[in-house]
C-alpha cells in the first residue's frame, strides 16, 4: 500500500514517463540480509539447502504481495494497463500493480539496518574500522564473533588473521562446521551464485540484483560461462566482477599484486604527482587550455579543456587520453607528434589568427613545446606530501580512506557508511 502511495506522490521529469508509470503502477518488494539469515539457521551459502531456501522464501513473497496486490485493485482499481496485458490473457485477477517484486541491491540501508545487502553473501566477516582521531577497530561480523565465543575459539590473534584475508576458510582455528556455513563472496564458486540468483528470480516479476565475484586469475571463458549459465536458468540479468579488473581497483583482501595483462603493452599506473605547464591556444572554436605534465620518467599525460566560447571538447578529450595512455605505455613524444601534427580542421584554417590547423595539431605542437623546455620544477620537492598517497585513491573510500568493497552493482564503505551505485 504504501509503495502504491508512493508512485501518486512522486514528481515525474516528462509526461511520457509519468503516463507509463501511471499505466502499470510496477512496485518491487525485495528483502535483505539472506546472508546473515543463512548464517543463523546454520546453511550454508553454496548448497542446495540455500537454493532451495531462497526459491520458498521469494515464493511467499510473491505470493502474498500478489495477493494484497489484487485486494488493492478491488478498493482502488486495477492498473490501467492490465486490461490486454499478459496477466489477463493468463487468467490472472485484477491487480493494482503490474508487479510487485524486486531484488535490490540495498548496498546503504542494510548498512542501516546492520545486516547483509540483498541476496548477495558476506564479503568479509572482519574488517578494520576508522574511528575518531583515525583510530582504527577491528569490526568482527557480529553472528561469527558469537558462533566463535559459543565454540570456545575465539581470541584477538584469531580476528586480526581473518582481517587480512576477510574470510575463515582454511583457518585451522576454526572448525569444519564453522567454516562450511560462514562462507564470504570469494569463497563461492560463480555457480552457486548464478544457482541462488536463479532461484530468487523464478519468484520475483523484475531483475534480481546479484555480483558474482570472481577471482583475478579469472579467464574470458570463466566470464562466458556464467552469462551462459544465467540466461539458461532464466536471469534478467547478472553482474561479473573481476577481482582487480579495474584500474581503480576495489576491494581485495590479502596482500596478492595485480598480475600484468596477458599480451599487448600494459601502460604504467598513472604517478600520484606530477609536475607540467599549461597553455592557452587559440583555435577555430574559441581558446584551448593544454596541460602537458611529466613525472620522473618524462611526460606522462596531456590533459584539455576549452574556454567558455565551446570547442569540441570530446574530440580533444579524447585524443588527449590517447595521447596519455600512449606516454605511460611507452610510445616515444617523437612518435605521437608525428602522428598529430599538421591534422587539418576548417574552423580552425578559415579563422584568422589562428596558429594551428586543429586541436591536435595543437597538443602535438605543446607537446614539442614541453620536451624542449621542460618545467622547471623538481618533483623531489613533493616527496613529502606523496609519501602518504602512494596507495590508490580509488581503493579507498573517499569519506573515511578505508578500503572499500564490491557487491550488488555499488561501491561500499563499511568503515563510515558511504555507498555509490551504477
Amino acid at each position: 500500500r504504501f509503495l502504491d502511495n508512493v508512485i501518486d506522490m512522486s514528481s515525474y521529469p516528462l509526461p511520457k514517463i509519468q503516463e507509463m508509470v501511471f499505466g502499470n503502477r510496477k512496485i518491487g518488494l525485495g528483502l535483505m540480509g539472506f546472508a546473515d539469515a543463512l548464517y543463523k539457521l546454520s546453511v550454508s551459502y553454496n548448497s542446495f539447502q540455500a537454493v532451495e531456501l531462497g526459491r520458498e522464501l521469494m515464493e511467499f513473497m510473491q505470493r502474498t504481495s500478489r495477493e494484497a496486490s489484487r485486494q488493492l485493485a478491488e478498493e482502488r482499481g486495477a492498473y490501467p494497463n492490465f486490461s490486454g496485458s499478459r496477466q489477463e490473457q493468463l487468467g490472472m485477477p485484477p491487480m493494482r500493480n503490474a508487479t510487485t517484486t524486486t531484488i535490490a541491491p540495498t548496498g546503504t540501508i542494510s548498512i542501516i539496518a546492520g545486516t547483509s545487502s540483498g541476496i548477495e553473501p558476506n564479503f568479509a566477516l572482519c574488517y578494520n574500522r576508522n574511528v575518531m582521531d583515525n583510530e582504527r577497530l577491528v569490526e568482527v561480523h557480529p553472528l561469527f564473533e558469537q558462533a566463535a565465543r559459543d565454540r570456545g575459539f575465539y581470541t584477538e590473534q584469531l580476528v586480526d588473521q581473518v582481517a587480512q584475508v576477510g574470510s575463515v576458510q582454511e583457518i585451522p582455528a576454526v572448525p569444519e562446521d564453522i567454516q562450511r556455513v560462514f562462507v564470504t563472496a570469494h569463497d563461492i564458486t560463480p555457480e552457486w551464485h548464478i544457482q541462488i540468483q536463479a532461484a530468487f528470480q523464478q519468484y520475483t516479476d523484475n531483475a534480481v540484483s546479484k555480483t558474482v565475484n570472481l577471482n583475478h586469475d579469472a579467464t574470458r571463458e570463466d566470464v562466458a560461462k556464467v552469462f551462459s549459465l544465467a540466461y539458461e536458468l532464466g536471469c534478467k540479468g547478472v553482474t561479473v566482477y573481476r577481482d582487480g579488473s579495474r584500474d581503480s581497483q576495489v576491494l581485495s583482501v590479502g596482500t596478492g599484486n595485480a598480475a600484468q595483462a596477458a599480451g599487448g603493452i600494459v601502460p604504467r599506473p598513472r604517478p600520484e604527482v606530477t609536475a607540467g605547464r599549461t597553455e592557452k591556444v587559440k583555435i577555430g572554436c574559441g581558446n584551448l587550455y593544454i596541460s602537458v605534465n611529466s613525472d620522473e620518467q618524462g611526460i606522462c599525460e596531456v590533459f584539455t579543456n576549452t574556454g567558455r566560447e565551446g570547442g569540441c571538447a570530446s574530440q580533444s578529450e579524447a585524443t588527449s587520453r590517447l595521447v596519455s595512455i600512449a606516454l605511460r605505455a611507452g610510445i616515444s613524444v617523437d612518435s605521437i607528434v608525428e602522428q598529430l601534427r599538421g591534422i587539418r580542421c576548417p574552423a580552425c584554417i578559415r579563422r584568422p589568427g589562428v596558429n594551428v590547423t586543429s586541436c591536435p595539431d595543437a597538443i602535438a605542437k605543446s607537446l614539442k613545446k614541453s620536451v624542449a623546455n621542460p618545467p622547471g620544477i623538481s618533483l623531489q620537492q613533493f616527496a613529502k606530501e606523496a609519501a602518504g598517497v602512494v596507495a590508490s585513491r580509488a581503493r579507498h573510500c573517499p569519506e573515511c580512506g578505508n578500503e572499500i568493497q564490491h557487491e550488488g552493482g555499488c561501491t561500499i564503505c563499511l568503515s563510515c557508511g558511504y555507498s555509490h551505485c551504477g
